[in-house]
């Protein structure tokens, strides 16, 4: 392989790679996505040996192609996350999510949770922090679980493994939430056994049925919408809401919208990024 990359891509190229990463992950690569394109997926081709992204384009036609189609399509995911990411979301959950659904579940004592595009871990580690806070005190006899998904098998592979390097745990994570719940080795900081084991993590496309996964009391899933077309938002929104329990609660991220893309859901007026079912937020009198 010589010492020059070739970063160009004709269009035919890159339409085929629009269409297998719409068909791997749902991720809508518009035309003026060309700059990722060029910054992700070198790597990818000089790993693979290729001189030109247009010969890493053109190995999705041969004998490497399952594989291919996986690494390109887990560099071209955006796994940008940190712990606490926004705050807000969180104290929300805190402070206005988890009262009202421990009163509306109080009889079973049960909550279940879905962190749906949980990418390396961060998110529903940070959850699982501030239930472990609480579950001596306001959450004493409580039943929670937390299901985290991500269709990149590679960075579930990170989330479970659960090992930050220093920046990552100096990105939103509080000092005394550090100390803790992790423990420093020579290799990074590791998130202890018991906050480990409060989060189960699995594969999962946003573009399939959940209806397996089972029932929710309260659903994330943050900056994730805006990297879909607008009928796959719509297919993403129902579906979540097939699996959403009765007055259960959503999180979208704060540039994202259910107006005009679905019905399935309505804004709680008092609480930006956060959402209802639509007939439980009619019935509730918590519409905007």
């Amino acid at each position: 392989m010589t010492d020059t990359f070739d970063k160009s891509l004709t269009p035919a190229n890159y339409g085929l790679l629009r269409k297998m990463l719409k068909e791997v992950s749902g991720l809508n690569l518009t035309d003026n996505k060309m700059y990722l394109v060029e910054t992700r997926l070198q790597t990818i081709a000089k790993a693979y040996k290729y001189n030109s992204l247009n010969q890493l384009v053109d190995g999705l036609k041969g004998p490497l192609l399952q594989k291919l189609r996986i690494d390109i399509s887990e560099a071209m995911a955006t796994p940008e996350t940190f712990f606490f990411r926004d705050k807000k979301p969180f104290d929300q959950f805190k402070n206005y999510v988890l009262p009202r659904i421990m009163e509306a579940n109080k009889s079973t004592k049960n909550i279940n949770i879905w962190c749906s595009a949980s990418s390396s871990g961060q998110e529903p580690y940070s959850l699982a922090m501030i239930i472990d806070e609480l579950k001596s005190t306001t959450l004493a006899g409580w039943h929670i679980k937390i299901l985290a998904s991500d269709f990149s098998d590679k960075i579930l592979r990170k989330a479970k493994t659960a090992i930050y390097s220093q920046f990552e745990v100096q990105r939103g994570l509080p000092i005394q939430y550090l100390m803790k719940h992790f423990t420093q080795k020579d290799d990074g900081w590791h998130v202890k056994d018991n906050l480990k084991n409060m989060v189960e993590f699995r594969n999962f496309n946003l573009l399939q049925s959940p209806a397996h996964l089972g029932r929710f009391d309260v659903i994330f899933c943050r900056n994730v919408l805006f990297y879909f077309e607008s009928t796959d938002k719509a297919k993403i929104l129902n579906n979540l809401s097939g699996v959403m329990n009765k007055r259960g609660m959503l999180f979208l991220g704060a540039a994202e919208s259910t107006v005009g893309t679905s019905n399935a859901f309505g804004a709680i007026k008092t609480e930006r990024g956060v959402y209802m079912k639509t007939e439980d937020l009619e019935d509730s009198k918590l519409s905007a």
